[in-house]
């Protein structure tokens, strides 16, 4: 093992994650060397007491941070009518971009600090920014005051609560690796099932400054007891910082995931950010076009773990190309014909599904082709790079919809065909490591 680890990060990329081209030099019967590249801490590990904190950690702190996030469009339709009601959707939409692109931007370099110092001093400070920038946003009155306070600072303290949770995760489990992100997923979920249907109750009961504030003292528990639970697994001695993290770029397999996800996450936020709109647009009442969005985040959080169970089985690669794929094509297929709520419904609930099962991939497979040490640095290298399209791509389709005059058809185009772009390059990363069409990846 002293041999294994002494070797460099190039070395390992080029032959020890391969599983279909090399098999593992500590157990040479295994065609899978992810054995000895990431710990054995799975079920039958004695670590596995530590290992489920570390999930349930992470599902508190998915919950009151992405879960919270991608949620946006309470906040969307409350300001439209309310504190923003003189501005277009367009504009209100890049609160919710804002939050995103600082959210993707931050990984690279919450990333690295994860790699060089663990996940609870990250935990603790993405908690009291998560406080203080709902708090803000609660006396806020200025479009730029919402733009500092919910799209800077909370996208910021999402991007320290998120990253070193699904890192640890991923830390702690080979086998089941993405099964264990896939539950701590769920959180995000679950939290936009229920961030909407608790904070336009209390925005209605309460008016809207106490209910952000309420939302502050859950995300301040939840943070508080993430923090006590999440830890880490190391795989020695901590790297310092070094130019040659950038080196990554060069792995062929990293960069073309990293294209992939590019055009994947530039559509795929859009309809969480719209549907609500587009519901409202087929002429039903604001009340009931509201919960279609947490329909859409029910199927979410089943698609965050069934999905990512099943990718331990067949090959996460294997399942997440078809899962980008089918979350555009039924943009293009089924949403733009959906003409009625049940139609609404039930694309929202499969979409949810498909799009869920993305997200909980992706940092599987990020993870499989990386080294340990190195692994909070790649995670946060493709996040940091995907922040371009989440910052454009809700203001694209806002402006493709205010340039239709209201027509959806554009907008939908847009985001179903750069996400089957996008499955196309994923689909390269994959035959990249194994040529090999079906073969478990």
């Amino acid at each position: 093992m002293a041999d294994i680890e002494k070797q460099s990060p190039s070395q390992v990329n080029k032959s020890s994650l391969d599983s279909s081209s090399s098999q593992c030099p500590l157990h040479p019967s295994s065609h899978s060397a992810e054995c000895c590249s990431t710990p054995l801490s799975d079920a039958s590990s004695p670590h596995n007491q530590q290992a489920w904190l570390t999930v349930a950690g992470s599902f508190l702190a998915l919950f009151c941070s992405f879960g919270q996030m991608i949620a946006f469009g309470t906040f969307q339709s409350w300001y439209s009518g309310n504190q923003l009601s003189s501005m277009s959707s367009f504009n209100i939409s890049w609160i919710g971009s804002l939050q995103l692109c600082v959210f993707f931007f931050m990984g690279g370099p919450v990333g690295r600090i994860f790699d060089a110092w663990g996940p609870s001093p990250l935990l603790i400070l993405g908690t009291l920014i998560s406080v203080l920038s709902l708090v803000f946003t609660s006396v806020a009155s200025q479009y730029y005051q919402y733009l500092l306070a919910q799209g800077v600072l909370f996208g910021l303290s999402v991007a320290l609560l998120f990253y070193p949770s699904v890192s640890s995760v991923a830390t702690h489990f080979t086998n089941y690796r993405a099964t264990a992100i896939g539950i701590a997923s769920a959180g995000s979920g679950l939290g936009g099932v229920v961030y909407p249907i608790m904070l336009r109750f209390l925005f209605r009961k309460i008016g809207f400054a106490w209910g952000v504030r309420a939302s502050a003292l859950l995300s301040a528990v939840s943070g508080a007891l993430a923090a006590s639970t999440i830890s880490a697994r190391r795989a020695g001695k901590t790297r310092p910082f070094s130019l040659q993290d950038f080196q990554l770029i060069n792995d062929r397999r990293f960069l073309l995931l990293v294209v992939g996800s590019f055009f994947v996450c530039l559509g795929i936020f859009i309809p969480y950010f719209y549907i609500s709109d587009y519901t409202e647009s087929l002429g039903i009442s604001s009340d009931v076009a509201f919960y279609v969005l947490s329909i859409m985040n029910a199927g979410s959080i089943l698609g965050r773990i069934a999905p990512a169970w099943l990718s331990d089985k067949i090959g996460r690669f294997n399942l997440l190309c078809p899962t980008a794929f089918f979350s555009g094509f039924i943009c293009l297929l089924f949403w733009t014909f959906a003409d009625n709520l049940a139609a609404v419904a039930t694309f929202s609930t499969i979409y949810g599904f498909l799009s869920g099962a993305f997200v909980s991939v992706v940092t599987p497979c990020v993870a499989q082709i990386s080294d340990m040490e190195e692994m909070g640095t790649r995670i946060g290298a493709l996040y940091t790079f995907v922040s371009i399209p989440a910052l454009t791509g809700g203001p694209i389709a806002g402006a493709l919809l205010q340039s239709q005059k209201g027509s959806f058809v554009a907008a939908i185009a847009f985001a179903g065909s750069s996400m089957v772009l996008g499955s196309s390059f994923l689909l390269a990363s994959k035959l990249s490591i194994d040529q090999r069409f079906f073969h478990r990846v």
